[in-house]
């Protein structure tokens, strides 16, 4: 069963996404709040596998809450953040994925879709294949290049850990990138892992993020 906590200000948004989730079968909501402080608590008490992360409340929004609950990463597993906004090009968005999102939704978007995108988070997927997700991410790199450090971390892939980066942004699954590369599913998992390891990206969305950044994207 995926665990999902709900956090935003708007109790029929909440109310809406639990009916949407529960119905899935395969999905329970653990936790409902309405600001960014409550998710950070809620987080570190009901450990979710998933939470879906408002951007503005006016509690306090979810952009430091994002932060605060990627930045645990380095002690253990931590929650995916699924962040819901009303608008896919958004200086919240940006910061939050800044923070360490794995994902985006629009508030408007379909039941389904809302479900497949926490069943992806869940299993370690961030929404790299969905068309709002790659414009947020172009934009977000073209706003804030690659630092030094980061830039020169590409010299270390070897040339199949390029190709399947490049081929992930562009919004391939693994199985698709095996398939275009002709090799087997587990051997592309192994050599993103590594690179993953080498450019310091916690998981998919913020590897594409840094090959965007790195025009990795052609």
């Amino acid at each position: 069963m995926i665990r999902v906590v709900l956090a935003d200000d708007q109790s029929v948004v909440r109310a809406g996404f639990r009916v949407i989730l529960e119905l899935a079968g395969d999905i329970e909501v653990v936790g409902e709040c309405a600001d960014g402080p409550a998710a950070v608590r809620l987080a570190h008490r009901l450990a979710p596998d998933v939470i879906c992360m408002d951007v503005r409340m006016p509690g306090g929004d979810g952009l430091a809450a994002t932060r605060e609950i990627t930045s645990g990463a380095q002690q253990g597993s931590v929650p995916a953040v699924l962040v819901v906004t009303t608008f896919d090009l958004d200086e919240y968005v940006f910061g939050a994925l800044e923070a360490g999102a794995s994902g985006f939704v629009l508030k408007d978007t379909e039941p389904d879709d809302l479900v497949d995108a926490v069943r992806r988070l869940a299993n370690g997927y961030g929404l790299v294949d969905q068309t709002v997700t790659r414009r947020v991410i172009a934009e977000f790199a073209r706003r804030r290049p690659a630092h030094t450090a980061s830039a020169d971390a590409a010299h270390q892939l070897t040339a199949r850990e390029t190709d399947i980066v490049r081929l992930l942004a562009r919004g391939m699954s693994n199985a698709e990138i095996a398939a275009e590369l002709v090799i087997e599913t587990s051997t592309v998992k192994s050599h993103l892992g590594r690179a993953m390891t080498k450019i310091g990206a916690r998981d998919r969305v913020q590897t594409v993020v840094w090959a965007y950044q790195n025009g990795m994207t052609s």
